[in-house]
């Protein structure tokens, strides 16, 4: 049992949970109209699934099409413009790479920790890492008033006007007996442990293989040919693999995750999350040797390093107010009340050909109220824990769209803030003028 005495309690404007993409780009808004931020974070370090994942790119900033070689058309800024110009500023984001029909920026892990810091401490967020909240306040039963933590320093009582859950598996709002899901079509996504490979020769590999990091062709029937022989276990054929601004690296997202018995593992059980992690990192291995076997530029390859955990597309989500459906993506739907915007296809990993299903030449809003839980009071969602169906989050959960959401509903918290309204009286037309006002170009 822990000490009173080791217990120490905190207060804010606004409480940030969870310190990826979303959370970062909320916690510094909100601390931007002059309040009191507090940001909680598991690791020691920004960037969620992006740095711990190592998912590596920042996808989602530009349109699709059918003749993608025209050259890439952005479609997102705003706070990810903001982003992405610091990390070039440090020399830790690729140009424009070519993925299918769209493009992504590859980017540093360590960069991306830096900047996070940087525009954390610059706006004046209290942050603090290594912290892992165990607990949600309530205040008579609706509101949600804070969460109580753990930390090496003891039990942390955070108290906040309005939470923000940017957890990436909507632990807070489950915590608080908010409703949540874990998909709305019963189906949960593989998990991924994504790598880097160093002593490659990048300008032979994209000499035989071209410049798209969907890898296709040649590449697939080598997988087969591989798993044939049996002395290769390589369970997806549909690899991705993106040069990196590091010299002589690559990128790797190849893995398909499954129980060892094969059935699909539940990132919300612990032993399958467990599992995962041992699986991960097996396969990585078997890749490793495939690339040093099979793919010009790698015979010399080696593992640099893995993520911290293994990358999660799919989780639990916040039921909201309104869900994205998954035929507003097809059809490019647009919403009066829509504070962000994707062009990403609906990107379905399961199987060992994952499918990736266009969106060309248009774009479809994701309206503020999949990010109002459906009950409860101050508390607001941001990241990959929106409202939306599967199909329709296999595209919204990226990485631009995550900084477009926690710039969204940094300035949503921030209004209910000064304002003293709860999240769900807020007109989305406010939230939508003032990310155009910080360049977002929304109109």
């Amino acid at each position: 049992m822990i000490d009173e005495r080791q217990q120490f309690a905190l207060e804010a404007d606004v409480l940030v949970i969870g310190g990826g993409a979303a959370g970062v780009a909320a916690a510094v808004t909100a601390a931007r109209q002059k309040l009191k931020v507090i940001l909680l974070e598991r690791y020691g370090f920004a960037g969620g699934g992006a740095v711990a994942g190592l998912s590596g790119t920042i996808c989602g900033l530009f349109e699709a099409r059918q003749d993608p070689k025209a050259g890439p058309v952005r479609l997102v800024y705003g706070f990810a413009e903001e982003f992405v110009q610091r990390m070039q500023a440090r020399g830790g984001l690729s140009g424009p790479t070519l993925y299918g029909k769209t493009y992504t920026l590859v980017h540093d892990p360590l960069t991306w920790r830096e900047v996070g810091d940087g525009l954390l401490a610059d706006s004046g967020v209290q942050v603090l890492y290594h912290t892992v909240v165990s607990d949600v306040l309530m205040d008579g039963g609706e509101r949600v008033a804070g969460v109580v933590a753990y930390t090496k320093q003891g039990k942390l009582r955070v108290t906040a006007k309005i939470t923000i859950d940017a957890s990436g598996d909507a632990d807070v709002t489950a915590m608080a007996g908010l409703p949540t899901y874990r998909s709305l079509n019963g189906v949960i996504q593989n998990p991924t442990m994504i790598f880097r490979i160093n002593g490659v020769d990048v300008k032979r590999f994209l000499g035989t293989y071209g410049d798209n990091s969907v890898l296709l062709g040649p590449v697939v029937e080598m997988i087969h040919k591989a798993n044939a022989s049996g002395k290769y276990a390589l369970p997806r054929q549909k690899i991705f693999l993106f040069p990196t601004p590091r010299p002589d690296q690559l990128l790797c997202n190849c893995t398909r995750i499954l129980g060892e018995d094969g059935r699909d593992l539940d990132p919300l059980v612990a032993a399958d999350l467990t599992e995962a992690e041992i699986q991960g990192r097996k396969q990585v291995r078997e890749y490793e040797r495939f690339f040093r076997d099979y793919l010009v530029g790698c015979e010399n390859a080696y593992v640099n390093d893995t993520g911290v955990q293994v990358g999660i597309r799919q989780s639990r989500q916040a039921m909201g107010v309104a869900t994205l459906a998954n035929s507003d993506v097809v059809k490019g739907t647009k919403f009066r009340s829509g504070i962000a915007r994707s062009a990403w296809p609906i990107e379905q990993h399961a199987g060992a050909i994952p499918k990736l299903e266009w969106l060309f030449n248009d774009y479809y809003e994701i309206p503020y109220e999949c990010f109002v839980p459906s009950a409860g009071e101050s508390i607001l969602v941001a990241g990959r824990c929106l409202s939306a169906e599967a199909e329709a989050m296999a595209s919204a959960r990226v990485t631009a769209q995550c900084f477009s959401y926690g710039h969204a509903i940094g300035h949503a918290a921030a209004l209910a803030v000064h304002e003293n309204v709860q999240p769900r009286d807020i007109d989305p037309i406010a939230v939508r003028v003032a990310v155009n006002r910080d360049g977002a170009q929304l109109d």
